[in-house]
């Protein structure tokens, strides 16, 4: 009896942590970067005094403030929308029959010998699947490499803390200056290599999870 009663309490336990509500920490495994990052080129001038001229900020007649060196800062403007459809339909139909007359033994009909077998299969499948997805902000990044070619290694992140939990943009990829606007701005359609992240961890993303035993049955006990 006191085995039964201590399988009983370990086996609630047990079912009661997995109904916990647990902060699941953000994966950094599939956050890879495209270029690997590195420092300004340019170590930063002295600090000037009594002058109004300074050379960090000294543009010539043709020069505008878009990124364009290692530690600039630029927009991205997050415009995505994606949408994909399937669907597939198959039949299969066939159909056999045997007829065997009635034989004849001597001058004798033997009726009973006559036999007719008929068989048919039949099969009709139908699947449909459709998924679509729309993000839409912005993110301010920073230039993290120059390549060879001129394209430009952007990476950044951006986190807002709300009351039930946290949410994060995150972006990096490849830009050709030419794409960035003079205010500064580019499109996120205008990246290549593009990686866009957008999730969440705390009780507003644990609610739109199901729960352990929910995912259990539907992954390994769901025959169907």
């Amino acid at each position: 009896m006191k085995s039964l009663y201590l399988l009983l309490c370990i086996l609630s336990v047990v079912l009661l942590s997995g109904c916990a509500s647990q902060p699941e920490p953000v994966h950094q495994a599939d956050w890879e970067q495209v270029v690997a990052e590195r420092t300004a080129d340019e170590p930063l001038p002295s600090q000037q005094q009594g002058s109004l001229y300074n050379d960090r900020y000294m543009f010539t007649l043709y020069e505008d403030k878009r990124a364009y060196r290692v530690g600039d800062i630029l927009t991205v403007e997050l415009n995505e929308r994606t949408q994909s459809s399937k669907s597939a339909d198959s039949s299969i139909d066939k159909s056999t029959g045997i007829n065997v007359g009635v034989p004849l033994v001597g001058n004798l009909n033997v009726a009973e010998l006559a036999m007719e077998l008929n068989s048919r299969s039949q099969f009709d499948g139908e699947s449909a699947a459709s998924q679509q997805n729309f993000l839409r902000g912005s993110i301010t990044v920073r230039v993290t490499d120059v390549l060879p070619n001129g394209a430009l290694a952007i990476r950044g992140e951006k986190w807002i803390k709300l009351n039930q939990g946290d949410e994060y943009i995150r972006l990096q990829g490849l830009v050709r200056p030419e794409d960035i606007d003079v205010t500064n701005r580019v499109s996120s359609q205008r990246i290549a290599d593009a990686r866009i992240s957008y999730s969440g961890k705390g009780d507003l993303a644990n609610a739109s999870q199901p729960g352990w035993f929910t995912r259990l049955f539907n992954r390994f006990l769901n025959p169907f």
